[in-house]
């Protein structure tokens, strides 16, 4: 048997060090890590994925740590993949995301991966799809998806969950500025954490305005709902559970999952068809052919444009 056929065995049999390894794969890149998960791919598709954003500060990774010991009540395992900043040192993953969930470090059905925003060709928007479905192909039933903040990086990663979770805390700014980042058109559960704070009616109220102003759930689709928690004392966790759980209901209901999933998939295969034809676009962009046309461009002999049909000819 070839190495990379015990690692997929490995991945299969829910072995923690194969699962390990095969992420590492994964956050690499290539065409061995593509191959890998091309065969675990037919073992996927039965988990299901909560993503959880909001702003840095907002408390998530309290709220996660909460999650997973609600999601172990049940008996079921779960898997979590904690999308961290780059090191400035090293280029990994800063590990603050494990050190704030290490209470679970120790339990066997929990499983815990930082993965860091580097080094994957297309970046993490196809990295951490990758992930995912190793930790799926495992049968963790599952997964916690949380990023660091509220760029379009973490709200394209954000989106490829099948339940989005957006923490908010209590003056956490107008709508406006939400809607600019992307975070109000992906949440299917709004958190407002934090919420012994001064503000929290007002936050409440704005959520609810911004809703009603975008007309969710008037065509019966689904309407967010605005959970408060106080992550720190675990306030407000079994009122998340049983929202996460009434969408993860909704989805199946008529379909809904069926044609969501479609849709990232879709998203996904646009990611890849660019990421590879900005590959191929580099390699064609150099050498004494690329020169020439720079020459004549330079002379005013040939157009740009013109330039660049000759090159994608």
């Amino acid at each position: 048997m070839t190495d990379a056929g015990a690692l997929i065995d490995g991945v299969l049999g829910a072995d923690r060090g194969a699962i390990a390894r095969m992420l590492s794969l994964v956050e690499k890149g290539g065409p061995d890590a593509t191959a890998a998960v091309a065969r675990l791919y037919p073992q996927t598709g039965a988990a299901h994925v909560i993503g959880i954003t909001g702003a840095p500060g907002a408390g998530k990774s309290t709220l996660t740590s909460r999650l997973i010991g609600r999601v172990r009540a049940t008996g079921d395992r779960v898997g979590v993949l904690a999308i961290d900043p780059s090191s400035p040192f090293t280029g990994g993953a800063i590990l603050g995301d494990r050190v704030r969930m290490q209470d679970h470090a120790t339990d066997p059905g929990v499983f815990i991966r930082s993965m860091a925003t580097r080094g994957h060709l297309g970046g993490l928007a196809l990295a951490a799809p990758q992930a995912l479905r190793v930790l799926d192909a495992s049968g963790i039933p599952w997964l916690i998806l949380e990023t660091v903040g509220v760029g379009q990086v973490e709200v394209e990663v954000a989106a490829t969950a099948d339940t989005v979770v957006v923490v908010v805390n209590p003056g956490w700014g107008d709508g406006v500025q939400a809607n600019k980042a992307g975070i109000l058109e992906i949440a299917d559960v709004f958190v407002v954490n934090k919420a012994d704070r001064d503000g929290v009616r007002q936050t409440v109220a704005d959520l609810e305005g911004t809703l009603a102003l975008a007309g969710a759930g008037l065509d019966g689709s689904w309407r967010p709902p605005i959970v408060e928690t106080v992550a720190t004392r675990g306030d407000g966790t079994d009122e998340l559970w049983a929202a996460i759980l009434e969408h993860r209901a909704w989805l199946a209901a008529d379909g809904h999952d069926h044609a969501r999933r479609a849709a990232r998939i879709a998203d996904e295969l646009r990611a890849i068809v660019a990421a590879r034809l900005a590959a191929t676009a580099g390699a064609r962009c150099e050498g004494p052919g690329f020169d020439e046309l720079v020459a004549r461009v330079s002379a005013r002999t040939l157009d740009p444009y013109s330039a660049a049909d000759e090159l994608l000819a």
